[in-house]
C-alpha cells in the first residue's frame, strides 16, 4: 500500500473502520467459497486476491463497524446466493456479526438536512453520519468516496487498494 494509504490505516487501527454493503458481502461470500467470489452477481466484480487483501486489511483495526442498514443490504445480497452457500453464509454472517460493532442511529437522524438523503440514500448517509470524526469508511462506491471525502470523512476506496496490492 501507498504512503498515504498506511498513514490513514494507521490513523484508525484503535478507533476503526466503517466497512460499507459490497465490500462486507465479499467478506462474508469469500469466507464461505473464495471460488464464488467471481461467480456470484454482486461479488463478481471481485477476485479471491481482493479477498485475501480484504482479510488483511481488516485484521489491523481493532473495531469493524457497521449499521443495521448495512447489515440489512448484506443478509437481502446473501439471500441471491444458491445452497449450500447462502445457508453455509448466513452461519458465518450469525457468528461474524457478534464481532463486529453494530451502532444504530435513528432514521430521522440520518435523513436530515446534514446529509443530501435524496442524493445517496439511506445506507450511504448512516455512513456518512455516524463515521464524521470518527471512523475511517472503506467502500468501493466512488461517488460515495468523492462525497465522503468532500465533508471531510477519511475514505478509502477499495478499488484503489485492489491495484496496489
Amino acid at each position: 500500500m501507498s504512503d498515504p494509504f498506511l498513514k490513514l490505516v494507521n490513523r484508525y487501527a484503535t478507533k476503526g473502520v466503517l466497512v460499507d454493503t459490497n465490500i462486507l458481502l465479499l467478506y462474508f461470500v469469500g469466507t464461505v467459497n473464495r471460488d464464488r467470489i467471481e461467480r456470484f452477481k454482486r461479488t463478481k466484480t471481485f477476485t479471491t486476491n481482493d479477498y485475501d487483501v480484504l482479510v488483511r486489511l481488516l485484521s489491523v483495526f481493532q473495531k469493524i463497524v457497521t449499521t443495521p442498514n448495512i447489515l440489512t443490504e448484506v443478509s437481502s445480497f446473501i439471500n441471491q446466493l444458491g445452497e449450500p452457500e447462502r445457508s453455509r453464509c448466513y452461519s458465518i454472517f450469525a457468528r461474524e456479526v457478534v464481532v463486529l460493532e453494530e451502532v444504530y442511529l435513528a432514521t430521522s437522524e440520518i435523513v436530515s438536512e446534514r446529509w443530501p438523503f435524496t442524493q445517496y440514500g439511506l445506507t450511504d448517509c448512516g455512513i456518512s453520519t455516524l463515521a464524521v470524526g470518527q471512523y475511517l469508511v472503506l467502500t468501493d462506491d466512488l461517488a460515495a468516496t468523492r462525497y465522503f471525502q468532500s465533508q471531510g470523512i477519511d475514505t478509502l476506496n477499495f478499488n484503489n487498494i485492489r491495484l496496489l496490492d
